[in-house]
Formats: structure tokens, sequence, C-alpha cells
């Protein structure tokens, strides 16, 4: 039986969808210009096809150990992500608009960063309530006068989109500290090239391969040193990103260390090697702030390395990201990005952000307490989908027991309106049907911003919800940029 023999659940009426046009007539959908020559493939492929493709996917993803870890998880840690058939499109005319917003949002996002740890001129100008910054968490007084070579505190951010009814793009958050999922994107292109060959002979698909190598360019321009030695630093195989960390530092041909493998020595950070110690020059960490150097931040942690920072403080070692960029993404920080970008560069935001509530607000918390069944809301810290309530799917025990969270800490907790969030067509259980979609391209910093064209989707693969997370059950996707 063909697909297009197979009811093809359409989206919602009012609702963006990818790929498809709202529409009662599931036998003959109207879909999107860009989409026209993969509907086309699809409309013509056995339903068995995608099912034994499926099949076969699974059985990649499998062998090559792309796995997560969900911690706490008593059904065991390690866990496959789902990753479905069906790829999500985006126009090269789309793409070009998504890159230069998020060129424009990560350039200012780094000349904040460089400003508070130095001049505070935002500050000074009032644009962010000073114990915003000061007294929050993630602000490591420490950086306070340290320089960063070429001022770059953001080498790699993951800046999460997402796509409302209206069709148009906006921003979510933004992923700074140690943004995860690249590899994903990668090996889902991967395996996509691999099973449908046929589909990238039919239209030009941007390439994203090259990812790697243009991580490694940034990492090497990061440094003042002239070849320098670059490694990535992982905290161990019990990470729930392990396999990313170990697929990378493949992919760029650096050495994948621990701290153990590191120690600090006049200074200087030096390698741990069969032939004696090897000094290194940049450091791409995967390891929080607090955890890398037991001297200044945990005195606890085994996973750093006893005096890092200073070497890092007197410049004779760069560390990507930079300590300290965690006050950037943290969600109270994040309404105040279209500002930043206002005061630094003195440009309207390309893109925007999606409206916010800051619960630390007396008349928005009385806002958002009237509202909840209607609002989203999210620690400032949190992330993977933990410590958040989607209003509209929430219990009313589950709103009252959240309210109560909200009035005993307000300035913990941000509210947003639960957008629609785009769906694109997923090949399911029950044939093919709309899920709730989001996009993380990953943008680079070093002598220019770069980026490949694409990112990771991730998808709802639950039937209505719309938290994408992978510790939440969500899938990923393949994503397209088509060539001009």
């Amino acid at each position: 039986m063909s697909i297009a023999m197979h009811a093809i659940k359409m989206p919602p009426a009012h609702h963006f969808d990818e790929m498809l046009v709202s529409s009662a007539n599931s036998i003959n959908p109207q879909t999107r210009d860009h989409y026209r020559e993969y509907f086309q493939w699809l409309n013509s492929s056995p339903e068995q096809t995608l099912t034994q493709r499926r099949a076969q996917a699974d059985l990649l993803f499998r062998r090559m150990g792309i796995t997560f870890t969900v911690y706490g998880d008593e059904g065991g840690t390690e866990r496959l992500i789902p990753s479905d058939v069906i790829p999500r499109i985006i126009t090269s005319e789309d793409w070009e608009y998504l890159e230069r917003g998020l060129a424009q949002r990560v350039r200012a996002i780094n000349m904040f960063l460089a400003d508070i740890y130095h001049d505070q001129k935002i500050l000074k100008e009032k644009l962010i309530p000073s114990e915003q910054i000061l007294g929050n968490a993630q602000f490591q007084t420490k950086m306070v006068g340290v320089d960063v070579p070429h001022d770059v505190y953001v080498s790699i951010t993951g800046v999460d989109i997402v796509r409302n009814n209206d069709g148009k793009y906006y921003v979510l958050e933004d992923n700074l500290r140690v943004p995860s999922g690249v590899s994903y994107m990668l090996m889902n292109r991967k395996m996509m090239m691999r099973l449908f060959p046929e589909l990238f002979l039919k239209q030009s698909v941007r390439p994203v391969e090259h990812y790697p190598a243009l991580l490694l360019q940034t990492l090497r321009e990061s440094s003042l040193v002239e070849n320098p030695n670059v490694v990535l630093l992982t905290p161990g195989r019990y990470n729930s990103a392990y396999f990313e960390h170990t697929f990378l530092a493949q992919q760029m041909g650096v050495e994948l260390v621990e701290g153990q493998d590191l120690f600090v020595k006049d200074d200087f950070v030096y390698m741990r090697t069969t032939t004696g110690p090897q000094r290194v020059d940049v450091m791409y960490r995967r390891i929080d702030d607090v955890f890398l150097d037991p001297w200044v931040f945990r005195a606890d942690s085994a996973l750093g390395v006893p005096g890092l920072f200073e070497a890092y403080r007197k410049g004779n070692v760069v560390i990507a990201n930079a300590i300290g960029t965690g006050v950037a993404d943290d969600k109270s920080i994040y309404p105040y990005v279209p500002d930043m970008i206002k005061f630094y560069l003195d440009e309207e935001p390309i893109l925007n952000n999606v409206p916010t509530y800051q619960c630390r607000k007396p008349d928005e918390l009385s806002y958002v307490l009237a509202n909840l069944k209607e609002l989203v809301v999210k620690e400032v810290h949190g992330a993977g989908g933990y410590g958040m309530l989607v209003g509209p799917a929430a219990t009313d025990a589950e709103r009252t027991h959240f309210a109560e969270l909200i009035k005993q800490n307000p300035g913990n907790y941000i509210a947003q309106p639960t957008l629609a969030l785009s769906s694109c067509p997923c090949f399911v259980g029950a044939g093919i049907a709309p899920r709730h979609i989001d996009l993380r391209p990953f943008v680079l910093t070093g002598r220019e911003i770069r980026m490949v064209p694409g990112g990771l989707t991730r998808v709802a693969l639950k039937e209505g919800s719309l938290v994408v997370n992978s510790s939440q059950g969500g899938g990923t996707k393949d994503t397209w940029v088509l060539g001009a």
C-alpha cells in the first residue's frame, strides 16, 4: 500500500504545518511549494519502504551507540533517541533570514558578557536591574576584570527557534553554557543520506557534514598561540551527552580528556600522555563552571583540574565557552536580549523573543497566577524540560501545586504564552501524523560567525505534546535547507 492510499492525518485548522496546508482532504492534501518534490516521492512510495527504513535507522543508531542518559530513570539510564525519517525542510530565503537574526543575537550576547564582566555600562544605564545580574547564581564574580581573547565569551551557541501559527519564527531560549545536540544533527543527515540517497539526487540540500571542521577552526581561532593544541574536556562516560563528546573529539581529531588526564604546572595546563606532558592551549569544555576547578569553585568536584582557573585568568589556556557565560542564558535574562541588541549594536532585533512575564515583578506575578491555564511556566535555571508547567496540559492539582511553588520564590520563574509550535508530519505507529517541532541551529563565533545551514530539529513525539526534549520523550529529525 502506498503512502497516497494510507490516510495522512492533517494538522488542525489555523495551525501552521511545515509541509501541509490544513485541509479536510487527507487523500490529496495541499503541500507547501518547497515540499512538493519530497511529497511526490512520498506519495509514490510504498508504506513498507518507510517502515523498513525506519527499522534500519533504529538499528544503525543502536549499533553506533547513539544514546543519551536519563538520570534517575528506574528503567535504565541509556535510551535510544528516536529519529524520524520524514525531513523538516527550510527554504533558502527562510534560512537567510534566520542566519542574519542569529548572528545579530549572538554578537550582542558576546558584547553583553564582555560588558558585565568589565565596565557594566548596561547596568549603569539601568537597562537591566543590577540585582538581576550581580545576584544571579550564574554570574561568576571571579571573572570580573578577566580578559577573554578577542572578547569572545561564547564560541558555541545553540539557539532554540520555534514557529507559531502566524508562520513567524521566534527565539525560545539561548543555550550558552554547554549546548548539546549537534551530533544528532550530523548523524541524522548521515543516516538519511545512507537510507534515502534518491532524495538527495532529486533536490539541492545544503550540507552540514563540515560542522566539525568549522568547530575546530573556531576553537583554534580562539587562541593567541600559533597552531594551538585543542582538547575536549568531558565529565566522563556517565554524562548524558557522552556519545556527543566522543563523536566530536573523533571528528575534529582532538584528544578527549577527563579532569584526571590534566594537570597544572607554573600556571600552564598539561595533558598526560605516554610520551610525557603535552601543553593544552584550548579546552572545549562540556563541564559546568562549578566543576572546573576544585580550588576555586566546588571543592568536592572530582571532574575538574586543580589550578585551572588561575591558568585561565592569566591567559595561558582558553576555555570555550568562557567561564561565567551561564548568566546570559538564564531565563530571567532572556527577556532583555532585544534590549542588548539595541544597546550594543544600535539595531532593531531581527528575531523576536516569545513574550515573557517575569514573576519577580508583582504585577506580572499576579497575571501569571491568574492565568496559569493558558501559560507555560519555567524555572529560570531549568533545562531539559524539567521544572516547567505547561498550563493547558496540566491538571487542576498540578496547577495549584505549581502556583504554590511560584509564590514561595517568584524570582525563580518566568511565564510565556502557550505557542502552538509548528508541526511537521512524522512517521508514527499509526501512519503519518503531525507532531510539534522546534529548531536548534548552532552558531560558531571565532574571527567571524559561522553556521552550517540547518540545525537539530527536535520533535515532541507524544501526540499533542509541546515538550520536545529527549529526556521527556522527544525525538529528532533531519533538517534540510534547500539551495538557492
